[in-house]
């Protein structure tokens, strides 16, 4: 069995790239050495010579299951002290190592690339990230995600779940273990191909490439847990303080120049309304587009001396100053004019000081674009005073909604993003529970919390049950404008028949199919049968997965996968319908490792 795991992570790496043709045999002899093992039989290398060949989806899709088994082997072979999620992190990501181009490859390839263009370059290096299981993309699809109307735009919320929980041996392990200061955090360039430990993540598959701005030395990577799209992370060689300075709007214009594509913003740099590493000087950006960006100016301003600059006032929840102009000069001018004056404002009657025992509290949240031939800097006021009343702050969310979250409102949050915290999801879950069956949310000590919460918007929503589902289903998620229902009922008055045809079942089972032109609009993009059989999965799931027993109840599950399975195609020309194995990619987080290990080998043979 591991021989042939062997074989299959080399085809992965050949396949995505990782592993060159003439390095097939190398790196096979150095994941035999890994596992101890002293050949390959030439029986089990002939029959995997007939299976048919992966291809980049595929892999993709292998991945996780084949790092699976060979951690089950180097447990059962007794080559990680501890079966547990720490101590497999740290050996898989050594495997992994074996796969990974020498940082000076990857650096040479880079800078190759960008001479073609920025963009050409950052693809090569994101894939690659993605590709070493640096970005782990089976725990990244696991993350929730959503959105929000509201008066300020379309707003991003995701629980994110790809950073594992520490496991209790491991933090038993880590108190024991001899305390480090290499590297000295996990930030530092030291991290490039370091082995771990109990306290600290292995990064033999991680790569960084050197960057200057500002005439200063920098490194540019992704972040592992990826919160939106190319989330990357651009950080300082030497291991220094976060500090908000005129320097800083230079680096971060400096690096859009340089990468037009991406936007980069800087935390603050004081406690609160910074980030969770204020140690070291870094920034975070990437190739998305947050709400905050589309956002437009409510009021121009005019600053004396900057008439050529065009500055205004943020239509945002936040105080934020957008300035913009064809020359980063004067934008680095004009920021740093800003940054000053509100280092030193107080305002006693808004509750607004600049300093209290001589405790600094006013700083900025800066954010660069580059838009065309013009550069842009969102500028968003910072303030960090506590009260007795306040104590995480008065200009932080109060402590009626710390059962969501209570830790800072950094970067991410401010442009438009809600990381909560991956307590939720299963909080979520049980109180789900609780308000389908009508119990009592303050009888459990887990989910207590959330009960004045839950006492305020539960008027506002219907008794979800077993009976009414699907309306509700078709009411919350489903409701179309008249003009989209227009335009679907049109649609399936033209392709009725086509539709019919492809919708065909030969068992003898009843599942519901459309019954007219308005029940196609009101349904759309889902077919009326997929309703019953996806509650009848759901019951199977709980009845047979142990990791299934924890899936919520029955109504709110499918409101939960029906949502996501919406979303998953939103960008898809009208007409498209979801297919009923869409529900397995969220489901699949459910399911017993036995049970989708066989399901992804399946899907691999199937190639």
């Amino acid at each position: 069995m591991i021989q042939e795991r062997i074989l299959e992570l080399t085809e992965y790496g050949l396949v995505t790239g990782l592993v060159e043709p003439e390095d097939r045999r190398f790196t096979i002899n150095r994941l035999l050495e890994l596992f101890h093992l002293d050949e390959l039989d030439d029986e089990v290398a002939a029959a995997y010579a007939k299976r048919t060949p992966m291809t980049q989806e595929s892999a993709e899709a292998a991945l996780e299951g084949i790092l699976n088994e060979m951690l089950d082997y180097a447990a059962e072979d007794g080559l990680m002290p501890e079966d547990t999620i720490t101590y497999r992190d740290l050996f898989d990501t050594k495997i992994m190592g074996m796969l990974v181009p020498r940082p000076s490859e990857v650096i040479k390839k880079f800078q190759a690339l960008y001479q073609i263009s920025p963009k050409e370059a950052t693809d090569y290096f994101y894939k690659l990230s993605r590709d070493t299981n640096y970005i782990r993309r089976y725990r990244i699809k696991k993350d929730q995600k959503w959105t929000a109307d509201t008066e300020f735009g379309t707003l991003d919320i995701t629980i994110n779940l790809s950073k594992p929980e520490k496991d209790p041996k491991a933090i038993a392990a880590a108190k024991l273990a001899k305390q480090s200061g290499y590297p000295k955090c996990l930030l530092c360039k030291e991290n490039e191909g370091y082995a771990g430990r109990v306290n600290h993540p292995a990064r033999q598959n991680h790569r960084i490439i050197p960057v200057t701005i500002n005439h200063s030395d920098w490194f540019f990577q992704y972040s592992p847990y990826v919160y939106y799209n190319e989330h990357c992370i651009v950080f300082n060689a030497e291991h220094t303080p976060m500090k908000i300075e005129k320097a800083t709007f230079g680096k971060l214009l400096d690096f859009v120049e340089q990468f037009p594509h991406y936007f980069v913003g800087s935390n603050a740099d004081l406690p609160i309304v910074g980030g969770s590493i204020l140690s070291h000087d870094h920034f975070q950006g990437g190739h998305y587009e947050f709400a905050m960006a589309k956002a437009p100016v409510e009021k121009e301003l005019v600053f004396k001396g900057f008439e050529d600059v065009k500055a205004g006032i943020v239509k945002w929840p936040m105080s934020v100053i957008r300035i913009s102009a064809p020359q980063k000069e004067r934008l680095i001018e004009l920021a740093d004019k800003i940054l000053l004056a509100w280092r030193g404002y107080t305002d006693e009657d808004a509750f607004i000081y600049a300093e209290t025992n001589g405790e600094p509290h006013n700083t900025i949240t800066p954010i660069a674009r580059k838009n065309g031939d013009t550069y842009e800097l969102d500028l968003t006021l910072r303030n960090n005073i506590t009260t007795k009343e306040h104590p995480l702050g008065v200009y932080h969310p109060h402590a009626q909604y710390h059962h969501i979250k209570k830790e800072n409102i950094g970067l991410i949050e401010v442009m438009g993003l809600a990381v909560l915290p991956s307590r939720l999801k299963e909080e979520m879950e049980i109180l789900s529970d609780y308000i389908v069956d009508g119990k009592d949310i303050r009888s459990n000590e887990k989910i207590e919390k959330h009960a004045d919460w839950v006492d305020e918007f539960r008027p506002k929503y219907p008794v979800i049950n077993a009976e009414n589902v699907d309306a509700v289903i078709k009411k919350r998620i489903l409701e179309k404008t008249d003009a989209a229902a227009q335009s679907l009922r049109l649609l399936y008055e033209q392709k009725a028949t086509i539709i019919k045809n492809l919708i065909v079942f030969n068992d003898t089972a009843e599942k519901k199919l459309y019954a007219s032109e308005t029940d196609f609009a009101e349904v759309y993009p889902f077919v009326p049968y997929q309703f019953n059989l996806l509650s009848s999965v759901l019951t199977s799931i709980r009845t047979h997965g142990a990791s299934g027993k924890h899936l919520s109840g029955g109504e709110r599950s499918m409101l939960a996968l029906f949502k996501e399975s919406a979303v998953n195609i939103m960008n898809k020309e009208m007409g498209v319908i979801v297919p009923f194995h869409r529900f397995y990619d969220a489901l699949e987080n459910f399911l017993d490792h036995s049970h989708s290990g066989v399901i992804i080998r399946a899907y691999d043979n199937s190639y």
